[in-house]
């Protein structure tokens, strides 16, 4: 069973990243629930599936299994001694910054119910709130690389997770932590960090604390004077199929006048400090108005729906086929990859190729993540030695058990 997974993994790693929430959760919603709609979202997961499917299989054709892989992804990651330290930087600038932002009411529901513009403070904590997901990369990279064992990635692992517990207090919204949640498991499992009983684990530990969780959400709402519907229990509000479903009946693709190439450019590349009086990209708000609500309130079709919502079935195929092109490059081009394109992998795998995100906003995060981390790069590249962590270890070899090795050319 572990080395079938292991074999998904390291030959399809988005489609099993898209593939894992509709597994798990979506699709036997759907059923339980018999939603109407169940064929619909299968025809749009098929849809994803065939993008993914298609480049990662030709990817496969035009590449050869390395025997060496795990030697030379050790030896990419182990030429940088001082990443482990980066990578601990990195998470606690990440999780004071979270805190900070969310205090000065960056993300919250007042902020998103009220419609209030972010303040100066939370315009400055926005600079690094891809950190979270660049930290773990490096925590990853420090673990392949042999510069620190499991109980490093698991302990700054946990504080991360318990900093997005945290703030969710602050914000009065859980899907933020939940998706960083997701992120944790699905790159953690790639990269062969976390093994499959502990994800199981976590997974059934979750499920059991959410009912506490979603009362937990909704009286600090109400403390914060937001009003809660009563219709909606918390399992029910585990039906994500039926964000999905609200789409099948809508010609698509629809024009809400969503962000165009300059747009992409100017918000992706240029921090909101340079630009603080530009309006905020409100995709969620957008779409709960289109389906009559209002713009103090947001809702999305999960990424999938999105996707399908503004590009139709052509744009879902593409998009898939474009992000997993993506992926195939980081992982496979030329050599084994560092700690650097594991970093951008994560980007795409917290933001485009999550699915919950909301597109085409994720895409916009991407870029803005990318840039974000580029002074890390660049520490990272002054820092790099020519020898690998043997050299400076004395041989001391470290247990990467269960760590997927990918095909190169």
């Amino acid at each position: 069973m572990r080395q079938h997974l292991s074999d998904v993994l390291r030959r399809y790693p988005v489609t099993a990243v898209i593939v894992a929430p509709y597994a798990v959760l979506i699709v036997p919603m759907a059923v339980t629930n018999d939603n109407p709609e169940t064929g619909f979202i299968l025809r749009v997961l098929a849809m994803a599936l065939a993008g993914t499917v298609t480049l990662e299989t030709v990817a496969l054709l035009v590449t050869r299994p390395s025997p060496g892989w795990q030697k030379a992804l050790w030896r990419a990651n182990s030429r940088f001694p001082h990443i482990y330290l980066l990578a601990r930087l990195v998470a606690a600038v990440s999780i004071a910054a979270d805190f900070t932002g969310a205090y000065a009411g960056r993300g919250t529901i007042v902020s998103q119910v009220t419609s209030a513009g972010p303040s100066s403070l939370g315009n400055l904590t926005s600079l690094v709130a891809g950190w979270k997901f660049l930290a773990f990369a490096l925590l990853l990279a420090s673990f392949l690389g042999g510069r620190t064992g499991r109980r490093g990635v698991y302990a700054w692992t946990l504080a991360l997770v318990g900093a997005q517990l945290a703030v969710a207090s602050f914000t009065a919204i859980l899907a933020p932590m939940l998706g960083y949640l997701f992120f944790v498991a699905s790159v953690g499992a790639l990269c062969g960090v976390f093994r499959v009983r502990l994800l199981l684990v976590a997974a059934a530990v979750l499920f059991l604390a959410w009912p506490t969780m979603f009362a937990l959400r909704n009286d600090l709402r109400v403390d914060r004077g937001v009003a809660v519907s009563q219709d909606s229990s918390a399992i029910e509000r585990l039906r994500v199929d039926a964000q999905l479903a609200q789409v099948a009946t809508i010609d698509v693709p629809v024009d809400l006048h969503q962000p165009g190439l300059k747009d992409y450019v100017w918000y992706g590349l240029v921090p909101r400090l340079v630009d603080p009086d530009r309006p905020p990209i409100t995709t969620g708000s957008d779409i709960n108005q289109y389906l009559g609500g209002g713009a103090g309130s947001s809702y999305n079709f999960l990424a999938l729906g999105n996707i399908y919502f503004f590009s139709g079935p052509v744009g879902v195929v593409a998009f898939h086929v474009c992000w997993a092109l993506v992926a195939v490059i980081l992982l496979r081009w030329r050599r084994a990859p560092g700690p650097a394109r594991l970093s951008v992998l994560s980007f795409a795998m917290g933001g485009p190729l999550l699915w919950s995100s909301t597109y085409p906003d994720a895409m916009i995060a991407f870029l803005q993540y990318v840039v974000s981390a580029l002074p890390v790069f660049a520490v990272l590249l002054a820092t790099r030695t020519r020898s690998g962590a043997r050299d400076t270890l004395q041989g001391r070899t470290f247990d990467h058990g269960g760590m997927p090795t990918w095909p190169v050319r």
